[in-house]
C-alpha cells in the first residue's frame, strides 16, 4: 500500500510538491519582511541586529547545503527531504517563542538548515528525473509557481504583523511546514537509484568539491547565478527599510510594491521558458546578464539623480528581477548537467555560493544604511555588473547541453564503487 501512494517522479503532482518543498526558504525570508520594523521596536534592536535574522538564515542555509547535499546522494532524496522539513517546523516554533534577539536568530539558522533541504535537493531530484533542457524549463515553471507564494506573502505578513504582532508570520510558517511535512511523508517517492556509499567521506567529499571547482563551465554558472540572485536578495534585504521608513510606505502597503519584484522575477522565468525552445540554456544566462546590468545601473540613476520615490525603486528592480528568472533556472540546469552521479553535491555547492554571497550582500546593505535607497540599489547594481561579467562567458565554455554518459567524475566514482 505504501508504494502505491507515491508520486510519479515525472507528473504535476510531483511538481507541485517539490515546488512547495523547494518554496519553503524564500517564504521563510519574504513573509516576514514588513514585520521587520516591528520585531526591532519589540527587542529594541538595531537596523543592522534585525537584518541579521535575514543574513543568519542565508547562511545557515548556505552551509548546510554542504552536507545535506551529499547526504541525499548517500542515503537518498526522500529521508533528506522529509527530515529537512521537519526540523524546518521545530525551528519555527522556537522562533514564536522567542523572548531575545539572540533567540531568534539563533533560531533562524536553524529553521534555514531545515528549509535548505527542499532547496538543495529539491534541484537534485529534478536533476535525476530530466535532461538539463527539460530540467532547466521544469525549473523555470517551478520558479513561476513557487513565486506565487512570495508574491503574496508579504500581503499577509503585513497584515498579521498589524493585527496580531510580528509573531503570527512565524505561526503561519509553522502551519504550512507542517502541511508539506505531512504530504511529503505521504507520497514522495525516491528518486535517486544509486545511492553512493562514499559520498560522505571527508575525502570523497573534498574530491567532489574540488571536481566541480575545476569545472569552468560551472564556475562561471555558478557565479552568474550567484551574483544575479545577491542583488534580488539586496533588493529584499534592504526594501522594508527602504520603502517603509524611508519612503513611508505602510506595511499593509509594502507587500504591492514588493510584488513588483516578484512580477518581474515570474515574468523572466515565463519568458525564459518560451525562448528555450529555439535557444539553449546558456544563451538565457546570456541574455539574463545584460538585463540586470542595464536594470542595475538604472537603478543607481534614478536613485541618484531623481527625487525619491517608490517607483524609483521597484520600476528598476521589477526589471532585475526579471533577469533573474533568465538566470537562475537556466544556470542551475547547466552547471548540474555534467554530474549526473553527483547531482546532490553539485547543487549543494551551487547553492553555498550562491547563499553566501547573498548573506554577504546582504548584511553589508543593513550595515550601509542611510535612510535612502542609494546604499541598496547600489549593490543591486554592483551585483549586477559582475553577474554581467560572468555571463558574458558564459557562452565560450564547453558545456554540453545534454546528459553526459561517461565523466570523468562517473567513471572516478564507478571505480571507487568496484573497489
Amino acid at each position: 500500500m505504501r508504494t502505491q501512494k507515491r508520486l510519479d517522479p515525472t507528473s504535476f503532482a510531483m511538481a507541485a510538491l517539490l515546488t512547495s518543498l523547494v518554496a519553503v526558504a524564500p517564504l521563510s525570508t519574504d513573509m516576514y519582511l514588513p514585520a521587520l520594523p516591528a520585531i526591532g521596536a519589540y527587542f529594541n534592536a538595531s537596523t543592522a541586529d534585525v537584518q541579521m535574522t535575514l543574513s543568519i538564515f542565508l547562511a545557515g542555509f548556505a552551509g548546510a547545503q554542504l552536507i545535506v547535499g551529499p547526504l541525499s546522494d548517500r542515503i537518498g532524496r526522500r529521508p533528506v527531504l522529509v527530515g529537512g522539513v521537519l526540523v524546518f517546523v521545530l525551528s519555527t516554533a522556537a522562533c514564536i517563542l522567542a523572548e531575545s534577539m539572540v533567540q531568534l536568530i539563533v533560531a533562524r539558522f536553524f529553521q534555514a538548515v531545515g528549509a535548505c533541504a527542499g532547496g538543495a535537493v529539491g534541484r537534485a531530484v529534478v536533476r535525476d528525473i530530466h535532461t538539463p533542457k527539460d530540467g532547466a524549463r521544469l525549473l523555470a515553471h517551478m520558479g513561476s509557481a513557487m513565486a506565487m507564494g512570495p508574491l503574496v506573502a508579504p500581503l499577509i505578513g503585513g497584515q498579521l504583523t498589524a493585527l496580531y504582532g510580528w509573531q503570527a508570520n512565524f505561526v503561519f510558517l509553522g502551519a504550512m511546514g507542517m502541511a508539506v511535512l505531512i504530504w511529503a511523508a505521504l507520497t514522495l517517492p525516491e528518486t535517486h537509484a544509486e545511492p553512493d556509499k562514499t559520498a560522505l567521506s571527508l575525502r570523497r567529499m573534498k574530491s567532489n568539491y574540488a571536481t566541480l571547482l575545476r569545472h569552468r563551465g560551472f564556475v562561471t554558472l555558478t557565479f552568474a547565478n550567484g551574483f544575479s540572485f545577491a542583488g534580488l536578495f539586496a533588493f529584499i534585504s534592504g526594501c522594508s527599510f527602504v520603502l517603509i521608513d524611508a519612503l513611508g510606505m505602510t506595511p499593509q502597503t509594502f507587500g504591492f510594491a514588493f510584488g513588483t519584484g516578484v512580477l518581474g522575477y515570474i515574468s523572466g522565468t515565463q519568458l525564459a521558458a518560451r525562448l528555450l525552445k529555439h535557444h539553449t540554456t546558456k544563451h538565457m544566462v546570456v541574455i539574463g546578464g545584460r538585463i540586470g546590468l542595464a536594470a542595475g545601473l538604472g537603478g543607481v540613476a534614478s536613485v541618484t539623480l531623481l527625487s525619491p520615490s517608490v517607483l524609483g525603486v521597484i520600476v528598476p528592480v521589477y526589471f532585475f528581477a526579471l533577469s533573474v528568472g533568465f538566470i537562475m533556472p537556466n544556470s542551475m540546469a547547466g552547471a548540474m548537467a555534467p554530474f549526473p552521479r553527483m547531482a546532490g553535491a553539485a547543487s549543494a555547492l551551487m547553492g553555498f555560493l550562491q547563499m553566501t554571497i547573498g548573506a554577504v550582500i546582504g548584511a553589508g546593505v543593513g550595515w550601509a544604511y542611510n535612510g535612502t535607497a542609494v546604499p541598496m540599489m547600489a549593490a543591486i547594481a554592483g551585483c549586477g555588473l559582475i553577474a554581467w561579467v560572468f555571463s558574458r562567458h558564459v557562452e565560450d565554455e564547453d558545456m554540453d547541453e545534454s546528459i553526459p554518459e561517461d565523466t570523468p567524475e562517473s567513471a572516478e566514482l564507478s571505480s571507487q564503487r568496484s573497489t
